[in-house]
């Protein structure tokens, strides 16, 4: 018999929470050191060429997210089962995925450099730099990605304070590399990317280890360890890569979507651009706290999932959604009410300023409407609903186009943000139908 799964209270999702949102907030910090130190020690050509890598880097891992997303879920469904030889062999898979993705991409490293820097306009100077980078850190790609496996299935387990210890040992490791090569050794941009990639291994290798001793504590069944028949199981194979594959897409659509808003923006001259480009950071910094709720909420619905347990799957839905909702509304108001400060803060450009501040309502309905989509996505993760997922993806990025371009061409500015708005709010209008339908079979499958 599985142990009973803990109680679910609003003290004990808060207490999962705020780990999880201290770590989130702990991510940019990578670029800002990177940029601060090379900001210092290196040249005009260093910092355009780590601004172009970084993008680069940062659209290619955030399109493999799904890693640690479908990671979190199954590890979860497997954890609330009590089937402990499957939150290895989970584990297992989703490593081995993650460091062949990472192995491919460094195998594919000429290609993917020659189109990127294609697309961009930077100079002989900063291409050349940029390419050095790229190269030094590409080789961290398989630590980088097998890590955001193992992230989730910390997260799935609950373990959300060895995930903030993990994130944390990774941004003190990349900023002490970062200073050694690229200040110390004067390796400028290409120190960077080496300091980068070494941190990367170094706090995966770490993070490895601590799963381990996790597992092997909890390793009561009488299967191997290392389950090699479950974690090749064709089935569970297919049923792991479609997953993956249906979050790729919804990825996909809101990077479109996020893109297509930016596009549109500098339509509208440079000004807007700005604006609209300091507004999404406080979406950004909002999404630090709902995400954190959402990833509390992966995990107690694939526990209650893996167990069918319908009333403990409702009670994860309404607890973290209501303490998410009014964490939206004290984001909301701050938003309303200091905004104006936060941009002053950000920009000394008064064109800039006084744009922004046009559009800053704008901004705090989209993160007061965005938490129902934050919440839903943590749902349908837990249950590992992915398709789901990719077709109200599909779904919102079509309302936003068939939106943005008569609201965009009557209202202006005005009107990018309100198709910006149903986008996120289609997407979870979208799933909402799919939540019911998905509590009425858990209400099925265990009576």
């Amino acid at each position: 018999m599985p142990a009973p799964l803990p109680t679910i209270t609003r003290t004990a999702i808060a207490r999962r929470a705020w780990p999880i949102i201290i770590a989130n907030a702990a991510v940019p910090t990578l670029g800002l050191v990177d940029t601060a130190v090379i900001g210092h020690v290196g040249t005009a050509a260093d910092l355009g060429a780590l601004a172009l890598g970084a993008l680069l880097f940062n659209f290619v891992y955030w399109s493999f997210g799904f890693l640690r997303m479908a990671t979190t879920g199954f590890v979860a469904q497997a954890d609330g089962a009590g089937d402990e030889a499957e939150v290895r062999a989970t584990l297992g898979r989703s490593v081995l995925l993650g460091v062949g993705l990472g192995a491919g991409l460094w195998v594919l490293q000429w290609p993917l450099v020659q189109g990127y820097f294609a697309l961009m306009d930077g100079s002989a100077a900063v291409e050349s730099v940029g390419r050095e980078y790229y190269a030094a850190r590409i080789w961290g790609a398989p630590a980088a990605l097998a890590l955001y496996a193992l992230s989730g299935a910390l997260i799935g387990l609950g373990q959300v304070r060895t995930l903030l210890a993990v994130q944390l040992l990774l941004n003190g490791l990349n900023a002490g590399l970062d200073v050694y090569f690229a200040a110390a050794l004067g390796m400028g941009a290409r120190g960077i990317g080496l300091g980068t990639a070494l941190a990367e291994w170094a706090t995966c290798a770490v993070a490895a280890v601590l799963l381990w001793r996790l597992l092997r504590r909890r390793h009561r069944d009488g299967e191997p360890f290392l389950p090699w028949a479950r974690i090749a199981d064709r089935a569970r194979l297919r049923q792991s890569l479609a997953a993956n594959g249906d979050i790729l897409v919804r990825t996909l659509c809101l990077l479109l979507g996020f893109g297509w808003f930016a596009n549109q923006g500098a339509r509208f001259g440079d000004v807007t651009l700005a604006a609209n480009h300091i507004l999404l950071q406080l979406v950004s910094f909002s999404a630090f706290f709902l995400d954190g709720f959402a990833f509390v909420a992966e995990a107690l619905v694939g526990g209650a999932v893996g167990a069918r347990d319908p009333q403990r799957f409702r009670r994860a839905v309404r607890l973290s959604s209501e303490l998410a909702l009014g964490t939206a509304a004290v984001l909301a108001l701050g938003i309303a009410a200091f905004g104006t400060m936060v941009v002053e803060a950000l920009t000394a450009l008064q064109p800039v300023r006084d744009a922004a501040a046009t559009y800053l309502p704008w901004t705090a309905l989209y993160v007061l409407v965005s938490v129902a989509a934050f919440q839903l996505d943590g749902v349908f993760i837990g249950a590992t609903r992915t398709r789901e997922m990719r077709d109200a993806g599909l779904v919102s990025l079509g309302v936003f186009l068939l939106l943005v371009w008569p609201l965009a061409g009557w209202f202006g500015n005005h009107g990018l943000w309100v198709a910006f708005v149903a986008f996120v709010l289609a997407r979870a209008l979208a799933l909402a139908p799919y939540c019911r339908r998905l509590a009425a079979g858990l209400d099925q499958g265990s009576g």
